[in-house]
């Protein structure tokens, strides 16, 4: 089993606001039938929610390897991993963030955390992944726990 691993899915919040398609589909067909709708409503819903559900990233955390989205790196080019608090998110994904660094962000999460590497075949020098719970991440990939 992996130390770590998360899915970025989305908020509660998100879920239930995504729910307004189901009045204004019924606002749009009422003329011709409101179970039509409702029936269009509660399908562009699903869909919605199971896009968003299909495509959210996973941040997985493996003996050798960490991962988050797509992209996967060793942990022996991990230097460093800065857990940032809600507070300090806005300006780690915005006036602080490096235009090389590689993002793994979504709204509805707030907290990051900062990955610094050191991969000389690799640009990037650091990566920033939403994470529901960074300074647990953040321990695991110092190897503080």
């Amino acid at each position: 089993m992996d130390p770590y691993q998360e899915r970025l899915s989305p908020a509660w919040w998100l879920v239930l606001a995504l729910f307004l398609a189901v009045p204004t589909s019924v606002l749009i067909f009422l003329p011709l039938s409101l179970l039509l709708g409702v029936t269009v409503g509660v399908v562009i819903w699903l869909s919605l929610v199971g896009i968003l559900w299909w495509s959210a990233p996973v941040v997985r955390l493996t003996d050798e390897s960490f991962s988050a989205g797509r992209a996967q790196i060793e942990r022996r080019y991990i230097t460093r991993v800065d857990a940032i608090d809600p507070d300090s998110a806005r300006a780690a994904k915005g006036v602080d963030l490096d235009a090389r660094a590689f993002l793994v962000i979504r709204p509805w999460i707030t907290p990051v955390v900062r990955v610094h590497l050191d991969d000389p075949r690799d640009p990037t020098p650091y990566w920033v992944v939403s994470t529901r719970a960074p300074d647990t991440l953040a321990a695991l990939l110092n190897g503080e726990s």
